[in-house]
């Protein structure tokens, strides 16, 4: 059997058929617990999202993948990086990735975060065109190009949602 509980969507249990109802049910009654505190943490994250979204304009489609491809660039040439394509998409689960042929995808709600936040992504995924895990060397290189603050800005980042169905 399992559970899961996903933002703006409904509590799910599936069990296979062979299971009866009465067995799920108190497959569910036994994990309680845990539905209701998941329960509580899906809806803080709603909650965010929707305070985010509320307080902050939306920023047409164009305009930020404009914004997105031009700090990029920018971030690029300061820091001597070079990568070959740049993706701006509307993902669900990260805010950006780097293909092992050097190409960067964006999710284009990067633009709704502070600009720390946007460049540490960008600085990244960058830095992923030279070392592609996180290994020490890459969270110290990284360390170098946000002053020393990479593990503080990534946990700041953990704060908010690539998206409503993350």
């Amino acid at each position: 059997m399992s559970s899961s509980l996903r933002t703006f969507k409904p509590v799910r249990v599936a069990f296979p058929p062979s299971i009866s109802f009465k067995k799920a049910h108190k497959y569910l009654l036994d994990n309680i617990g845990w539905a209701k505190k998941s329960l509580d943490y899906v809806r803080k994250v709603e909650q965010e999202y929707k305070a985010i979204t509320v307080n902050k304009p939306m920023v047409p489609k164009p305009k930020a993948k404009q914004i997105l491809k031009k700090r990029l660039r920018e971030l690029a040439n300061e820091h001597g990086f070079e990568y070959k394509k740049v993706f701006v998409k509307n993902q669900k689960t990260r805010w950006g990735s780097c293909s092992d042929r050097n190409n960067i995808n964006l999710n284009i709600n990067l633009v709704s975060l502070s600009q720390d936040l946007i460049d540490y992504v960008l600085l990244h995924e960058l830095l992923h065109t030279r070392i592609k895990s996180h290994c020490k060397e890459f969270w110290a290189q990284l360390d170098k190009y946000v002053a020393g603050r990479a593990r503080d800005i990534h946990k700041r980042l953990k704060r908010h949602r690539p998206g409503p169905n993350a």
